[in-house]
């Protein structure tokens, strides 16, 4: 791999490192504390407290414009060519346009929560705390901002850092401020000056960073018009997309709504709360890998096929063991976390968890491609053929086949939408996939599993059948991997080149690619002894 390819491979992996880790973190923090919130308050407000929460975060939608992921392209690609002027001018406008339209949703959320609480929730009780909630609309807008702000400028430890802030912030201020005997409009005062808190410390991590970039820069006479024209060029049709896949849940529930029973509707729904989870991993690799593809000029076509087929190959070769696992150990998962109450969504989760399957034709890099490179209309062409899919699709399989239907129909909704993507980026860019390596990754997991179910047979507890199970699996996935030579001896070396930048992934990972170099040397016939 050309240096300049393995220097986005290394900062992409220490980016996805920083933005898994931190998402986890938080994640697991804000996960407590709503538990102890909810077990704090009872489930009467509790059920108050999520409903007023409702319609700003709905509204918080029409806030993005696309402007997100737009500055992490930016960002990446103008640093890549060494102007800080424009980054910084860049910046500024995308932070300026996301503040103008949070205080346009703040205000319209603000004066019409009286309207909002009485005919999206029916509850025209909840009024005052619609209106004190939206004020995390503004804080939240600002905060989201510079979070992927942090993705293009390679501080995705910044990143981590303000997520946490405000996990933790909230975690504090609001279980103190219902102890103290503020009850919903405490938790609510909380989640706002969460917001608040992390807005505030993302602008001095923020400040630090782009003081850093003042001293070297090379610009070329883009004007203040320029600036803001390129972002909503280029966030439009993300901001249709983001519109149009938000949107898929709510239609998902309406559906569920119509064709199924209520049993049936909370069986889905814990089985979507964990798939959830796998976003945890999912979007900081997608967001690395739009920063990642945004280094690449569209132009050096060679250096783009070279790195997408790496990408996808090693997105393929972490998610589907995954993948794989949850599917197995479906039952168990459900199990252990809600108990033995819901005993239909064990199914409902190895169902959904079928569209990982389509990782191998792109679904979590066919994006970051077209985005990273500017090509946000194809994203859109997908999204629409995504959406439309669905609305067609979950009626009629969701009256014949229930909550499996509806699964279906999302899983070939995004199959459709990921095999046009795929096609446009053969054409257009000429790209290819490893067909024979990821058709052996497929293979390895797949009989990675056949040990792991007579494991099961044995009855043990569910704690010890999914512990064991899991090393199992992933003992003999690491073994196949090198023993079938799906992956090379020369990208096992630039994998232990790309690691050495986190020193965590590098302590943890080189033992096991030393195991697969000498599995895949005795293979091979080029083991020394």
């Amino acid at each position: 791999m050309a240096n300049d390819l393995m220097e986005i491979a290394a900062e992409s992996t220490r980016g996805g490192f920083f933005l898994v880790s931190g998402t986890a973190l938080s994640t697991i923090i804000m996960a407590l504390a709503s538990i102890l919130v909810a077990r704090f308050l009872g489930p009467e407000l509790y059920g108050q407290y999520t409903l007023a929460l409702v319609t700003p975060q709905l509204l918080l939608l029409f806030t993005d414009m696309g402007i997100n992921q737009g500055l992490i392209k930016y960002t990446a690609s103008l640093r890549q060519r060494g102007e800080m002027i424009r980054v910084v001018r860049i910046i500024k406008y995308g932070l300026l346009i996301k503040a103008l339209s949070g205080i346009t949703i703040f205000i319209i959320s603000y004066v019409f929560s009286g309207t909002l609480a009485s005919t999206i929730l029916q509850r025209p009780d909840l009024t005052l705390y619609v209106r004190i909630a939206s004020i995390s609309v503004l804080f939240q807008a600002i905060f989201t901002t510079l979070t992927s702000t942090f993705v293009g400028l390679d501080k995705t430890e910044y990143n981590a850092l303000a997520t946490n802030v405000h996990a933790i912030s909230k975690a504090i201020i609001s279980i103190s401020l219902v102890l103290l005997g503020f009850g919903l409009f405490g938790a609510i005062l909380g989640h706002v000056a969460s917001y608040i808190i992390a807005a505030i410390t993302s602008v001095l991590l923020l400040t630090t960073v782009l003081n850093s970039l003042k001293n070297s820069s090379k610009e070329k006479g883009f004007n203040d018009s320029n600036e803001i024209k390129t972002l909503i060029n280029y966030g439009l049709p993300l901001y249709i997309s983001a519109i149009l896949i938000g949107f898929i849940p709510y239609y998902q529930s309406i559906v569920l709504a119509i064709y199924t029973s209520d049993v049936d509707v909370g069986n889905f729904k814990a089985a979507t709360n964990f798939i959830a989870l796998m976003t945890v991993l999912t979007v900081p690799i997608t967001t690395a890998l739009l920063s990642a593809f945004s280094k690449l000029d569209s132009e050096t076509t060679k250096k783009i096929r070279h790195f997408f087929k790496l990408a996808n190959k090693y997105a393929t070769l972490v998610i589907l063991p995954i993948t794989f696992l949850i599917i197995i150990f479906s039952s168990e998962i459900v199990q252990i976390i809600y108990g033995s109450t819901y005993q239909y969504a064990p199914q409902f989760l190895a169902s959904y968890c079928l569209i990982y399957m389509l990782t191998g034709l792109g679904f979590l890099t066919l994006t970051s491609l077209f985005n990273g490179l500017g090509d946000t209309k194809t994203t859109l062409k997908i999204s629409l053929i995504t959406s439309f899919s669905v609305i067609v699709l979950a009626p009629l399989l969701t009256l014949n086949y229930k909550v499996y239907g509806l699964i279906i129909s999302f899983i070939i909704a995004n199959m459709f939408g990921t095999l046009y993507g795929a096609r446009t980026a053969v054409k257009k860019l000429q790209v290819t996939f490893d067909k024979h390596s990821l058709f052996r990754i497929y293979l390895c997991s797949i009989f990675s599993a056949f040990p792991v179910f007579m494991l099961k047979l044995t009855k043990l507890p569910n704690i010890a059948s999914f512990i064991g199970g899991v090393v199992l699996y992933l003992s003999l996935y690491l073994t196949l991997i090198p023993l079938t030579k799906t992956i090379t001896d020369a990208e096992l070396a630039t994998s232990d080149l790309i690691i050495q930048k986190v020193k965590f992934i590098s302590f943890v990972m080189k033992p096991l690619l030393k195991y697969q170099r000498r599995i895949l040397r005795l293979v091979t016939g080029t083991l020394k002894v």
